[in-house]
């Protein structure tokens, strides 16, 4: 018996700090992503480590509120959606990575997977440049996955969405 094809949907957030969180442990992770970046390397052992210890750091409203935040969005964006599946996943700091979230929806039987992000505006190397780099890494790794960015935001429709905003004011 086949699994019927499903599409899903995977918001993606920067990631915030918690405020709890060991300022010794966030300086040595920022420092190793400095070297690396500035060297062209791949990240060591040790800045994977950090990495995943801040990204599973317990958090609460509290501790981390742009979490709480994002989760609030999605929430608001699932019920807009008709898709079968949802996930929220952060660029950095926090769990899941966009990978773990992809896996998550392949795994429950998506075939076809929709991604965007919360940052609007381009020119942001998050949503230019890591997402796409990430997207492409598992489009080689799952071939037969529809994998697509939503991605660049049409600018007039960002604006008449800020414009409403301002006029709530």
């Amino acid at each position: 018996m086949s699994r019927v094809s499903q599409r899903g949907v995977i918001l993606v957030g920067h990631g915030g700090i918690p405020v709890d969180y060991p300022r010794e442990a966030l300086t040595a992770l920022k420092t190793l992503e400095a070297k690396r970046r500035a060297t062209g390397g791949d990240a060591t052992p040790e800045e994977l480590e950090l990495d995943r210890r801040i990204r599973r750091w317990p958090r609460t409203p509290e501790s981390d509120p742009y979490k709480a935040g994002l989760e609030a969005l999605a929430s608001h964006l699932k019920t807009s959606l008709n898709s079968d599946l949802f996930a929220i996943a952060y660029n950095e700091f926090c769990a899941p990575t966009v990978e773990e979230a992809v896996e998550s929806l392949i795994a429950a039987g998506a075939s076809e997977i929709r991604v965007v992000p919360s940052m609007f505006t381009p020119g942001g190397s998050h949503s230019e440049l890591e997402i796409p780099e990430t997207l492409a890494h598992l489009r080689a790794k799952h071939p037969g996955l529809d994998l697509r960015y939503a991605w660049p935001f049409d600018l007039t429709q960002v604006a008449s969405m800020l414009a409403g905003q301002l006029n709530r004011f």
